[in-house]
């Protein structure tokens, strides 16, 4: 069985971004999902939707949100420059080791040892 995503007005909106219902869908009056079923609808130029993460949808899922219940989202911080962190020699040895870049045979697209011998046809690289 293949999962495939439809395109529907959904999948325009950013995650975790109040956006105007209005704006993006018409319609007739609705309900805010915080205040409930019994709740009297409201037009949509006075909800807000919101698309959230979903850890088994990869589209996420859409709520609409009244003013008093629209969820506030903390933006992340930007990275800045962390300080260089002193390492001992020893530590920065096979650091440096694990990413110096290796030598291919040409022939059978493999590393090659340390000594330039190629391990599948035993042609030595330079």
């Amino acid at each position: 069985m293949k999962i495939t995503d439809s395109s529907d007005w959904r999948s325009g909106i950013p995650y975790d971004t109040p956006t105007l219902v209005a704006d993006l869908v018409p319609g007739d009056p609705t309900r805010c999902a915080e205040c409930g079923a019994d709740s009297a609808p409201r037009d949509r130029s006075e909800l807000w939707a919101v698309k959230h993460r979903h850890p088994n949808n990869h589209s996420g899922y859409v709520r609409f949100y009244c003013r008093e219940h629209v969820p506030v989202f903390q933006r992340p911080k930007p990275v800045l420059e962390q300080p260089a962190v002193r390492r001992s020699a020893a530590r920065r040895a096979p650091a440096a080791v694990e990413h110096a870049p290796r030598a291919m045979c040409p022939d059978c697209f493999v590393e090659v040892s340390a000594a330039g011998t190629c391990p599948m046809c035993g042609s030595t690289v330079a």
